[in-house]
């Protein structure tokens, strides 16, 4: 696959598929009548896994640092970790069953990018299955924090790719065609 499309590889979504993004640009988007609803409530879910994720990192380098006792890490990992991949999980599956096809068939010219992040959701979820097995080695005593701090920056560092890139597909889409019929 060229690397302008592997999620691993892609440091943003190709100009071509950017072209609702001029139309409505990230900064405008709050402002928009069409905004509030859907878009803000899936915003609102991408924002989730940021913090998620964000908190599980803060969380690892406070053991590492000698500042938190690892057994709370523990607990709050098993509990935002659990959170993390049943929420990304279910939200990948109405993305992939439901959201998609409804909004490739608005855009015919994204279809690519649909493409795009579809493939990523087939990553992610290796991805996942990396984590999982990174946070319970973690729980069952057999990870050393810091190697799972490794692994959660890898596995955040995707994750953030492929959210901001479906937001600048998804979120145009929608405010320019309006959530009518997306529910």
């Amino acid at each position: 696959m060229d690397k302008l499309y592997d999620l691993t590889e892609r440091d943003g979504l190709p100009e071509s598929l950017r072209v609702l993004l001029e139309t409505f640009p990230r900064e405008e988007w709050e402002s928009h009548p069409n905004f509030a609803g859907l878009v803000a409530f899936w915003l609102d879910r991408h924002e989730m896994f940021r913090k998620l994720c964000a908190v599980m990192g803060t969380d690892a380098e406070a053991v590492m640092d000698k500042k938190m006792d690892p057994r709370a890490m523990q607990q709050r990992l098993s509990q935002y970790g659990g959170a993390l991949l049943q929420q990304l999980h279910g939200h990948h599956q109405i993305e992939d069953a439901h959201y998609f096809p409804v909004l490739r068939k608005r855009e015919k010219t994204l279809d690519r990018g649909f493409d795009i992040l579809d493939r990523d959701h087939h990553a992610m979820d290796g991805l996942m299955t990396r984590f999982a097995d990174g946070a319970n080695g973690v729980l069952q005593g057999s990870l050393e924090t810091g190697r799972f701090r490794q692994e959660l920056t890898s596995f955040e560092s995707l994750l953030m790719r492929h959210l901001a890139d479906e937001e600048d597909l998804i979120v145009p889409v929608i405010l320019k065609h309006g959530p009518d019929g997306m529910h």
